[in-house]
Formats: structure tokens, sequence, C-alpha cells
């Protein structure tokens, strides 16, 4: 959305333009969305990637999902310093796989970080079973946490 802003205009314009912009988001992405419509029965549906589209389409979301791309003017890669309790799932299709060390660096609170086998970009979409298992695996320990300090 930085790098190409020229297909911003398509994703308000027409369906068509809205679905290029998907596809256009990144080569790994794209080849994953792509293998569905040359008959590959791995991952994503034709339906699964028409109805993402659909809905984007229908509630008009496309562009406030990639506002924020617009409107973050920090750098990229610099640790943010975030200071709450932060979970990392690597999927390996990715667009930036961040190292441990890095992520040590950025989230100070880091409760949880897994590599995984199989996911990108759009994970929770293309992998939900392992994306919900992930945040829930993730997450435990703040949940038993808590249930921990409610029965004293």
């Amino acid at each position: 959305m930085k790098n190409k802003p020229q297909t911003l205009y398509g994703i308000a314009d027409s369906p068509v333009g809205l679905a290029a912009w998907i596809l256009d988001h990144d080569i790994r992405s794209y080849e994953l969305i792509a293998r569905v419509f040359d008959g590959q029965r791995e991952g994503l549906t034709r339906d699964d990637v028409l109805d993402n589209i659909t809905l984007y389409w229908l509630t008009y979301t496309a562009i406030s999902s990639a506002r924020l791309y617009w409107e973050n003017k920090l750098a990229f890669f610099d640790p943010k310093n975030v200071s709450i309790p932060v979970a990392v799932s690597v999927f390996p299709d990715e667009i930036y796989a961040a190292p441990r060390s890095w992520t040590e660096r950025a989230y100070p609170k880091l409760i949880h970080y897994t590599k995984l086998e199989r996911g990108g970009h759009f994970a929770a979409w293309e992998q939900p079973q392992l994306f919900s298992e992930e945040i829930r695996t993730a997450f435990k320990s703040l949940r038993d946490h808590k249930a921990t300090a409610l029965n004293r």
C-alpha cells in the first residue's frame, strides 16, 4: 500500500479492482490464493477467496483496512517497546518472519513465541484451525492467572 499506492484506486472502484488489490498484496500470498484457481485443492477454496472479496466489497471496509499502512509513520522494523503481554506466532509464508531475538527486544513482556509449519500473511483466513489453536495456547497463561486471581 505504501509501495504501490496506485493499486488503492481499485479498492472502491469495482469488485475486480478490489480482487486485484487483495491478490497483489505480496507474492507469497498471491501464490497461496491463486493456486486454487489452478485446480489445486490445498488451502483456500474459490468460495473462500470470493467470499472474502465480497465481504470487503459489501461492507465497504477495504479502504479502512488499508488505512493503517498509510497512517503508520513509524519505522517498520524498529522495536516499539510494547508494554502489555504479547504473543507472537511466526508463520513461514508471512512477509517478515520475526526472529525471536528481535521479538524479545520489541516486546519486553513476550509471553509466547512460536514458529509454525504453515500459514502466511492471512493466517487466520488460510489456516483458521491452526490460528485459533495458537491464540488459545498463547493466552492460556493469562486465562489461568486471571482464574487463580478470581478464586482467591
